[in-house]
């Protein structure tokens, strides 16, 4: 039994096969003017639920890049202020043995202020900031680690701490205590040894200045400069964070490339020859659609 074809039949046929056509042609314009080979997750569902994994993966990289970068800002201006403090507890050694030697108590009085003045000048140091919070503070931030007219430390235990990384965390902050003292678990005693040394100049007592004080102060000096080094390592390892992360943005931003990226020159290839096509389908449907009998009898 053969099967009558209408024109009806070819006409529905024809437009089938033109739509197919021209929903082709729609997929890869689409792809060249948003340079993307998934426009939406029904176009490859593996792809673009990568795609999203990858895109989670570079804001977790970015947010650990800033905290990088914030690290390292904090670093810096720590290791500023411990610097300035520092050049201060050398000025005050060189002081004390001034004044182990000048027998005048006139000026063991002037040496006594003046390594008091210093004193008030390493707490203005430790009161430094960065973004606004006092970076020697532990993590009492918003509040100085030391006021003028004491020397008891106000700041507390904690550590600042950044994250670099899943599950990689670094300290990053020095507590004032650590260097000038202040507190019952201060691991420095800098004030202390100062306002010692100048107790003494002020008593005549040169002996203590030769010996205790020169000794106390040279031991504080060489604490000071063991937790610089240390805010030296910390600052190369946030470096090496930094490049490390750089690196993995880049290769996972190579990676999404691939994932999501139209190939250009391949889509443009195609376009071009699903264009003939969707042309050539069109010339030949408007032939079939507009053959009926009245051509036959002309």
């Amino acid at each position: 039994m053969s099967t009558r074809i209408t024109n009806g039949m070819l006409v529905r046929s024809v437009l089938a096969d033109l739509t197919t056509v021209d929903q082709r042609l729609s997929l890869l314009q689409r792809k060249l003017s948003s340079t993307k080979e998934i426009t939406k997750p029904s176009d490859d569902p593996y792809g673009a639920g990568r795609a999203m994994a990858l895109r989670g993966e570079l804001e977790a990289t970015s947010q650990y890049k800033r905290n990088v970068r914030e690290a390292l800002g904090w670093a810096s201006v720590t290791d500023t202020a411990l610097s300035k403090i520092g050049d201060l507890a050398q000025r005050a050694r060189e002081l004390i043995v001034r004044g182990a030697n000048d027998q005048a108590q006139t000026s063991r009085d002037a040496i006594a202020e003046e390594i008091d003045q210093l004193a008030d000048a390493m707490k203005q140091e430790a009161s430094t900031t960065y973004d606004g919070r006092y970076v020697l503070g532990g993590t009492r931030t918003d509040i100085k680690p030391y006021a003028m007219g004491s020397d008891l430390y106000a700041g507390d235990s904690g550590a600042i701490v950044r994250q670099l990384g899943p599950g990689v965390a670094l300290g990053v902050g020095v507590r004032g205590d650590e260097v000038l003292g202040g507190s019952a678990t201060a691991t420095g005693d800098l004030l202390r040894v100062m306002r010692d040394a100048a107790a003494h100049l002020r008593a005549g007592d040169g002996a203590s200045l030769g010996t205790v004080d020169l000794q106390d102060m040279q031991g504080q000096i060489d604490h000071l400069l063991g937790i610089r080094a240390r805010v030296g390592a910390t600052a190369n390892r946030l470096e090496t964070a930094g490049t490390r992360l750089a690196e993995l943005e880049e290769s996972t931003m190579q990676l999404l490339s691939e994932t999501e990226d139209a190939d250009i020159a391949s889509t443009i290839v195609a376009y071009s020859t699903q264009k003939s096509v969707y042309q050539a389908a069109l010339r030949s449907g408007a032939d079939l659609v507009q053959m009926s009998l009245l051509d036959f009898l002309r």
